[in-house]
């Protein structure tokens, strides 16, 4: 089995007495696009930082591409693009002027170095836009060529902190099927650092829930909303168009794979055994109601992320759950 590209043992950091990162193991493997999905302030930068060699960790140790990421940084930095949440270019060059400065200092030979530039440029869809000022470069553009100037020196890992910001809704679908597509194509490894978990979810194939220097799960979606959901694997969502009876609540928990029934106004959430749903449908229509929709429930990542966040409360000091408390304000805002 190949090793992972990137591997965490026990990696943890302090400043004083906050544990900005806290015994944080994690691998991941090659051609993978992992999120790191957690809030502001919960240790994802300074996990980056590390695994850069930019910042000495406190314990633990932090192996990228099979280098010690603290003893070995130089080689790290070879193998690694990164690209920061704010990225910086000269505003009076233009974009492939910016690009092949960016290649000299990477050490590409003067010969090649115009060339992968304008390469890169056409690979993120900038090839009409190579010889203009990057001073009229919007948000979306300069990502876009922030991606062209970590891929110019063909790394095996990329790391993208907060690629996303600033970014129009349409500028973010387009951005992040790009990302996706690179990875496809080349191999790439992708770690991408987000507090916005929707745009997470459609680019992953994996994601790690950190919070307060903590990883509290890792996997994919369907790993996660099995492990928090075990209790109610099967849930059905049945909409009705007349008024739901006092007593229908009751006639459906007779039923013996029926495990739980919530009922909101016209709509009926049903939990209970696979497969269920044609023997609830019948039942139901016996029962005179007029259903409109039947849907299977399924969990998105917003909904995961919540309930680990809740558990983690029940868990965790009073310090954790004040920053719990900002987390579901979080989500009180987005929906």
């Amino acid at each position: 089995m190949e090793a992972p590209i990137i591997e965490l043992k026990g990696l943890t950091k302090c400043y004083r007495s906050l544990r900005a990162v806290d015994d944080l193991d994690l691998t991941i493997n090659k051609g993978e696009i992992f999120g790191l999905l957690g809030p502001n302030g919960a240790g994802k930068s300074t996990t980056i930082l590390m695994l850069l060699g930019l910042t000495e960790p406190t314990s633990g140790v932090a192996t990228v591409c099979g280098f010690n990421a603290t003893k070995n940084p130089i080689p790290v930095k070879q193998k690694v693009g990164y690209m920061p949440d704010n990225i910086g270019f000269y505003n009076n060059m233009t974009a492939l002027e910016n690009l092949v400065y960016v290649g000299r200092l990477n050490g590409i030979a003067e010969a090649e170095v115009k060339e992968r530039a304008r390469e890169m440029l056409e690979e993120v869809g900038l090839s009409g836009a190579m010889n203009k000022r990057t001073a009229t470069f919007s948000r979306g553009m300069k990502q876009r060529l922030g991606l062209a100037d970590v891929l110019i020196k063909q790394p095996e890992v990329i790391i993208l902190d907060e690629p996303t910001l600033g970014i129009d809704p349409s500028g973010v679908k387009d951005f992040l099927a790009l990302i996706k597509q690179l990875s496809r194509q080349q191999g790439l490894t992708v770690l991408l650092s987000s507090h916005h978990l929707h745009q997470v979810q459609q680019v992953c194939d994996r994601v790690g829930i950190f919070v307060g220097g903590k990883l509290l799960a890792e996997g994919n979606i369907d790993t996660l909303a099995g492990n928090l959901f075990a209790r109610e694997p099967f849930v059905v969502e049945v909409t009705v168009q007349n008024p739901v009876p006092p007593t229908l609540e009751t006639d459906l928990l007779a039923i013996e794979t029926v495990k739980k029934v919530l009922v909101n106004d016209h709509l009926l959430q049903i939990s209970g055994s696979t497969g269920c749903t044609p023997d609830l449908v019948r039942f139901l229509v016996q029962k005179g109601m007029h259903i409109t929709g039947v849907q299977q429930r399924s969990y998105g990542l917003d909904e995961i992320y919540e309930r680990y966040f809740e558990t983690n409360l029940n868990e965790n000091s009073s310090s954790e759950k004040s920053s719990g408390l900002f987390q579901r304000s979080f989500f009180r805002k987005r929906k």
